[in-house]
């Protein structure tokens, strides 16, 4: 047989067995979400009462609507400072502390999550006996996202600023922009499709999260992650599979729905410096 043929479809076999070994857990998953039996791997029949059941538990909807609002918080929190802190770094190469700087954004990065979970929890202890406040609950889980969060967004911000043209900038300040003048109106306009990743990669660490959420959370402020990894270690719960299969379809419809945005955001631009060049 041809080397070339063989090696196409050697490739091909890894790909696909990558994709099932990802995939096919969260496609068993929601299947089971349909399964009429309590017992997971037992399918007994298709029945949607787990989804019924699952918006009659009070506690399961709490948690899902508080990890939403901290999501949702956390993401545009962690975008506007990941978006200036890569901003700095990448159009100030010197100035005092740049070395400190730049390693305390990376840090979160490569600091375990426990870590960073355990000192936090310490220093917000202290924090509030000293002044009271803040008391751990919703504002103390966002805190922590956010710190995680704004690393991963300064790099994805940072790594598009790179491959930004500089002349853009350089011909809007030649022509008599100041320089919030140029930031605003030409530098982030030129990034927007960073900032779209950035806000949704850092939504979804800050959903899923349960590290951060274990050590910040406070009574009355379980989030979704928590709630059903303290079901799990009870058992298997039928409704954790139907609250699954649910996030899984927010959250791809909003990466669909985000992607389709972006092309055209693309698209646009695209037609807009070609009509600038023709002109």
């Amino acid at each position: 047989m041809n080397k070339t043929f063989i090696q196409r479809w050697f490739g091909r076999g890894w790909l696909s067995l990558g994709y099932l070994f990802l995939y096919l857990p969260i496609v068993v998953l929601v299947v089971f979400s349909f399964n009429s039996s309590r017992q997971d791997m037992v399918w007994s029949g298709f029945s949607t009462q787990w989804y019924a059941e699952l918006f009659k538990d009070a506690e399961i909807i709490s948690g899902f609507l508080l990890s939403l609002k901290i999501a949702f918080c956390t993401a545009c929190a962690a975008v506007t400072l990941g978006t200036f802190a890569a901003f700095v770094l990448n159009r100030y190469k010197r100035f005092h502390g740049r070395v400190l700087f730049s390693g305390m954004v990376s840090a979160p990065l490569v600091m375990p999550e426990v870590i960073i979970g355990l000192s936090l929890l310490l220093m917000l202890v202290s924090v509030q006996k000293i002044f009271g406040f803040p008391e751990r609950g919703a504002m103390t889980i966002w805190l922590g996202h956010t710190l995680l969060g704004m690393a991963y967004a300064a790099v994805v911000v940072q790594s598009r600023l790179q491959e930004m043209n500089k002349s853009l900038e350089e011909a809007a300040m030649d022509l008599g922009c100041k320089p919030h003048q140029v930031f605003f109106l030409v530098t982030l306009p030129n990034i927007t499709q960073a900032l779209a990743s950035a806000w949704l990669l850092t939504f979804t660490l800050s959903l899923d999260d349960v590290v951060l959420s274990a050590f910040l959370s406070g009574p009355g402020s379980t989030t979704m992650p928590l709630v059903i990894f303290s079901r799990a270690r009870l058992g298997l719960d039928p409704r954790v599979n139907a609250v699954a299969a649910i996030t899984i379809l927010v959250v791809s419809i909003g990466v669909i729905v985000a992607s389709l945005m972006m092309a055209r955001a693309e698209r646009l631009r695209q037609q807009q410096m070609a009509a600038a060049f023709k002109a």
